[in-house]
């Protein structure tokens, strides 16, 4: 046990000694004077990074020789230092040169570089993973000093992070599939900087479920102002710029306005309105008193087997309550024909667009990235870290949605010609 803690010391003092020390990086830094300074190929980010890795494999041949660099020979007395060999990194900011140790006897090969290893990019690697978790700049630099070394302002981690911002662009203007079965179109909001102020401005999202049966994002969309119909023309009429044709059925919630958005771009979409939505705008006309049993009428109609039984169910609520609450009634029957689109539908596809949920969930996922964040800098900050923050998120939607051969066979029959699998 002395023995073991004591190598492990060993071996964290020749890494340090190793290591960029706190003056030579701020000598380094202070020969900066642009980004390509930085971050360029012959950069100091390159050059720290080289650097870094060579301190940990001097740490790695002292581990395995039993003795520091120009101290006397320890366990290993046969074998010694011999000198190093050169070898090329590949990373995003080019090809840095390391020197590798290496023992008389030829036994060693360092762990952080493995023999014929020729790209690397750990270190910016973990910056961009660390910003897609919300890490901040700050948070990131205390991190790389902790774990590598190497002080690095603040600052020029956000501008690491910018490197992909390329992604973001071509991310958000990929080709899209000629035609999705279902969409669900809905709106987060985000607290942005513009203009010297804060404002809460909307994040307008598309989430599809493809012919696969796969979900996909296809993109995210800062607005300018509140949420309204007409940006979501815009969006829509990109998704058609990008190759959209045609889409089965659109799950959204009852924004004024917005199937008239939708009809104008694809006129043969059925509309779905999202009953959740529905119930809770429809409860804040109800007094607390009355909720629950509203509720627990609503139900009735909403989880009729058919159109024509939650009319009927509808008839009887409006009798009951029309008189206290015309205004939550009123609601239902002048939506009645977007909130009714699914009992056209089997179950199986039912659940799936009778509310926008799917799309919340994802909105769920954002937030808990983005919740340490009080505002954004800039509306280009905010669609980098909800970009790399989708690509986390995506990464894990390996699954086709439940039932997915049975429902695509069920739809190409409703929407007969309009499907080509």
């Amino acid at each position: 046990m002395t023995k073991n803690k004591g190598e492990k010391k060993g071996k964290a003092k020749s890494t340090a000694a190793s290591m960029p020390s706190a003056e030579e990086v701020a000598a380094a830094l202070g020969k900066a004077e642009s980004t390509d300074d930085f971050f360029g190929k012959e950069g100091i980010f390159a050059e720290l990074f080289g650097k870094t890795i060579e301190g940990m494999m001097e740490a790695e041949l002292s581990e395995h020789l039993g003795y520091e660099r120009y101290e006397s020979k320890g366990r290993n007395s046969g074998n010694n230092r011999n000198g190093h060999y050169e070898k090329k990194l590949r990373s995003s900011v080019g090809e840095t040169r390391i020197q590798v140790p290496r023992d008389r006897e030829g036994e060693f090969e360092p762990e952080i570089v493995e023999k014929y290893q020729a790209n690397t990019s750990e270190l910016e690697e973990r910056i961009i993973a660390l910003y897609a978790r919300g890490q901040s700049a700050r948070d990131i630099a205390d991190h790389l000093a902790e774990t590598y070394g190497a002080n690095v302002d603040p600052k020029l981690i956000s501008r690491a992070t910018d490197k992909v911002w390329p992604l973001v662009e071509e991310w958000q203007s990929r080709p899209l599939q000629q035609s999705y079965p279902i969409v669900y179109l809905d709106a987060m909001h985000v607290k942005i900087r513009r203009d010297g102020k804060v404002e809460n401005l909307p994040i307008y999202i598309v989430l599809a479920v493809d012919l696969e049966g796969h979900r996909d994002v296809l993109g995210h969309w800062i607005g300018e102002g509140p949420e309204s119909a007409n940006f979501w023309l815009s969006v829509l009429t990109d998704l058609q710029n990008r190759g959209v044709e045609d889409i089965l059925i659109a799950s959204v919630d009852g924004l004024s306005g917005f199937e008239d958005a939708i009809g104008a771009v694809f006129p043969q979409t059925q509309i779905q309105l999202c009953i959740v939505h529905q119930v809770r705008n429809s409860l804040k006309y109800v007094s607390w008193k009355d909720r629950k049993d509203f509720v627990r009428d609503l139900k009735t109609v909403y989880r009729a087997a058919t159109r024509e039984a939650a009319e009927a169910q509808l008839d009887q609520i409006e009798a009951r309550w029309s008189e206290a609450y015309p205004i939550a009634i009123r609601s239902w029957r002048q939506r009645w024909d977007g909130l009714s689109t699914y009992f056209d539908y089997p179950p199986e596809i039912r659940r799936l667009i009778y509310t926008t949920n799917p799309i919340e969930g994802y909105h769920r996922q954002l937030r808990k990235v983005i919740k340490t964040k009080g505002s954004f800098p800039s509306p280009a900050a905010a669609r980098k870290l909800l970009f790399l923050v989708n690509r986390n998120v995506t990464a894990k939607w390996s699954m086709t949605m439940t039932d997915w051969p049975k429902i695509l066979n069920q739809l190409a029959i409703r929407f007969d010609g309009r499907i080509q699998v």
